[in-house]
């Protein structure tokens, strides 16, 4: 589950106990900021709070204001910035400037929205707190966007991207709440173990594929899905999309080339294999046989990861995921 859904499940939870729920909400950032725009946290009338606004930085003085937003009803637009010394504290090099807007929390059933409809927008006019639920054919609530703000609001939901627009009636943040980041591992094997938990404690919706019962287990694999058919058959209904990676980890071309024929021709982010150089050009042999260009081979990240140096599996998985959360933000990983 990604930190934005523990949040919303949250507000929606104390809700249904009958208490008082404000959302602090990341809408500004300069400089180094130690959170996303977007980045929200949910702070209950007793003072219990889950999410992030700034790694720690603010956070005391978010939840204060945020007790006086549930008291009181008003939402209220704050300005921090975050000095050099609270950003080393947090992992930072330097600080910057954040704006938060807090807010008492939408009712349940917008919330139980923004967690199951996805892709879907929620776009707050931040003068008077309005709100509108944005998809890609229609906005409903009562905030009424005029046709270029709303034009602009769904560009920021097609591209995944949160952001503050200037509307004729004043600046409206766009919050964006995407269908989650997906990492299909082919082999359920030792690498895939420390993997798959990785990935899904980083965000991803994680499936490990492998026709072979006695390595896709439960016990092997806890709380992760896993799918038993063969590759290919499982990849054709999972239907991998551009918020989709793809790994290979076999080393077997029964189960690997299948699933990186599919690949090929999906737009995932990204693809990786398993396996060394030598094992790759004869993967790349078997790959132009089938009738794939160089440019498109070349989308394959193999061998996998990157080279920190580590053999155990765990370091391995480590350099993977890394690689993988490169390439879903176009870095090199330098």
């Amino acid at each position: 589950m990604s930190d934005q859904d523990q949040v919303l499940k949250q507000a929606v939870d104390w809700l249904a106990d009958g208490k008082g729920v404000a959302l602090a909400t990341v809408v500004g950032t300069w400089g180094s900021s130690p959170r996303p725009i977007g980045s929200q946290l949910a702070v209950a009338d007793d003072g219990a709070f889950v999410g992030s606004v700034s790694g720690g930085c603010v956070e005391g003085a978010v939840v204060k204001e945020a007790l006086e937003t549930i008291d009181q009803g008003n939402s209220r637009l704050l300005d921090f910035g975050v000095s050099d010394e609270q950003a080393w504290e947090v992992g930072l090099a330097c600080g910057g400037e954040m704006k938060v807007f807090v807010e008492k929390a939408p009712d349940s059933a917008l919330l139980n929205r923004l967690i199951t409809e996805r892709p879907l927008a929620l776009a707050t006019h931040l003068d008077s707190g309005a709100l509108a639920l944005i998809d890609a054919e229609q906005a409903s609530g009562g905030l009424d966007l005029d046709g270029d703000t709303l034009a602009a609001a769904r560009r920021a939901l097609d591209e995944d991207r949160s952001t503050t627009l200037e509307s004729a009636a004043g600046p409206v943040f766009v919050n964006v709440f995407g269908t989650p980041l997906r990492m299909i591992i082919i082999g359920a094997v030792h690498i895939a173990q420390s993997l798959a938990p990785m990935a899904r404690m980083a965000g991803f919706a994680v499936t490990v594929i492998d026709p072979r019962r006695a390595f896709a287990t439960d016990e092997r694999f806890q709380g992760i899905t896993l799918r038993s058919d063969w590759p290919d058959e499982a990849l054709e209904e999972l239907v991998p999309d551009n918020r989709t990676a793809v790994v290979t980890l076999t080393h077997d071309p029964k189960l690997d080339d299948p699933a990186l024929e599919i690949a090929l021709k999906s737009d995932v982010f990204y693809i990786g294999s398993l396996g060394s150089r030598k094992t790759h050009a004869k993967r790349l042999g078997r790959l132009r046989d089938k009738g794939f260009d160089e440019e498109t081979l070349g989308r394959i990240h193999a061998p996998i990861g990157f080279d920190l140096g580590g053999r155990k599996a765990p370091e391995i998985a480590v350099s993977v995921l890394a690689q993988v959360i490169a390439a879903r933000y176009g870095k090199d990983g330098g």
